[in-house]
Parts: C-alpha cells; sequence; structure tokens
C-alpha cells in the first residue's frame, strides 16, 4: 500500500503534468492561430507542440507518477491492479488530472492576455468525430499496455508524442483522447476548444476507446499480471504516471 505522503507526491506531479500539457496544447494553439489564418498550419503546429510537450512531461514526470496525465490511462493502469489497489490511489490521479487540467487551460488564456473562463463554441458534433475519438483513445490505451507488457516502457516518452501527433492528423475528431483536457478546453474559445454541448459524446467515446484498449491488449498480449499498485509508470515500471 502506498504511504500517504508518496500518493500526495505523486499526484502534485500529477497536476503539475496535466496542468503543463493543457497549457502546451491549448497555448501552441492560440500562438498558431495568431501567426497563421491557415487551418493546416496551425494544425501542423498545434500537433507538433503538443506531441514534443506531451512527449517531455512523460519523461519528466514518469519516474515519479508514472506520468499519466490522463483519466483513461489511470483508469486502464488500476484494471489491471484492481485486486490490490484501493480506489483512493486512482481517486487522487483523477482529482489531480482534473484540477490540474482546469488550471492549465486558465493559464493559457491568461498567458495571451484573453479574458480566463470564456466557453468555447467550437460545436464538435457527429457520430464519424465519436468513432474518430474512440479509435485514437483505444490506440493510446493499447499503445501504453502493449510496451508495458513486451518490456519496452523507456519507449513510451517518444511513443506517446509520436503516437499524438500521427491522430490529430488521422482521426477525424482530432484526437482529444485525455477526458481531463477535454472538459478544460471548454474553457478556451479557440482553435483547440470544445463547445460544453460536445463534452458528453466526446467524452463517452474516450471511455469506451479505453476500454477497447485494455480488451484489445488483452487478446494480443493475454491477462496482465497484478502488480502491487494502479498506478504503475507508464514509462518505466523499474523506476517507479496522464
Amino acid at each position: 500500500m502506498t504511504a500517504p505522503r508518496a500518493l500526495a507526491r505523486r499526484a502534485a506531479a500529477e497536476f503539475v503534468g496535466t496542468a503543463a500539457l493543457v497549457a502546451v496544447v491549448i497555448g501552441s494553439g492560440l500562438q498558431a492561430g495568431a501567426l497563421s489564418p491557415d487551418t493546416g498550419v496551425r494544425l501542423l503546429a498545434n500537433s507538433l507542440a503538443s506531441a514534443l510537450g506531451l512527449a517531455l512531461l512523460v519523461a519528466l514526470f514518469g519516474p515519479v507518477s508514472g506520468g499519466h496525465f490522463n483519466p483513461v490511462v489511470t483508469l486502464s493502469e488500476w484494471w489491471s491492479n484492481r485486486r490490490t489497489t484501493p480506489l483512493r490511489e486512482p481517486a487522487a490521479y483523477l482529482a489531480a488530472q482534473l484540477a490540474g487540467a482546469l488550471g492549465g487551460a486558465l493559464l493559457a488564456e491568461a498567458m495571451y492576455g484573453r479574458a480566463p473562463g470564456a466557453w468555447s463554441t467550437q460545436v464538435r458534433d457527429g457520430n464519424h468525430l465519436l468513432l474518430g475519438e474512440l479509435v485514437a483513445t483505444a490506440g493510446l490505451v493499447l499503445l501504453i499496455r502493449g510496451l508495458q507488457r513486451i518490456g519496452r516502457t523507456g519507449l513510451v516518452p517518444v511513443a506517446v508524442g509520436g503516437y499524438l501527433a500521427a491522430a490529430i492528423w488521422f482521426t477525424s475528431s482530432g484526437s482529444f483522447v485525455n477526458p481531463a483536457a477535454t472538459v478544460a478546453r471548454s474553457l478556451s474559445d479557440s482553435f483547440t476548444g470544445i463547445a460544453p454541448g460536445s463534452l458528453p459524446g466526446f467524452l463517452a467515446a474516450q471511455l469506451a476507446g479505453g476500454l477497447l484498449g485494455i480488451a484489445l491488449a488483452a487478446l494480443l498480449y493475454g491477462p496482465a499480471p497484478a502488480t502491487t499498485t494502479a498506478t504503475t509508470p507508464a514509462t518505466a515500471t523499474a523506476t517507479a504516471r496522464e
């Protein structure tokens, strides 16, 4: 069982890492929007900044908390270790991730001189977008769990960054893949935002994608062996987040 002080430190890392990630995603979108009117150029700049930011943050905070920054990743880790891990551990991670994501969104808006807290008007509706979000999230979970199972956890920072950059382009939804960050992006009326009315569909698709990713990992690699904590680092199990 994890000591309270150690859990608090790990939750703090999740808070800071998630805040930084959301600030990178929204901030790079705001910068790209100010520099170019071309949608393709803005998407390219945003995808590169988001991918690099995620990879660096996972590498930095992975040894502390596992570098989840994403409730779907945390829940997938907990599911594999649910028999041995108290619910307070993933609960602490989820609370830290949501608080960090909201803080990161407000920080990004403030850095660009925008009034923080304005709701996004970017409506993202349609079954095809939800399908894209399901595929993107399932792929992320399968990637992380697959690398864990084959003993290549050291590749996770580069792999998740590369996957995010690709998924932003190949999925119809733009690959939000992160419930905490998705909620936070509703507070930014910008290129990277999502209208509050579009949240339920995206959040449902992400949770379904997480379940699909877990199922695919079990199918391809067999049942995951139980470990002693639900927050086994996504980056390096030997050194021990979304």
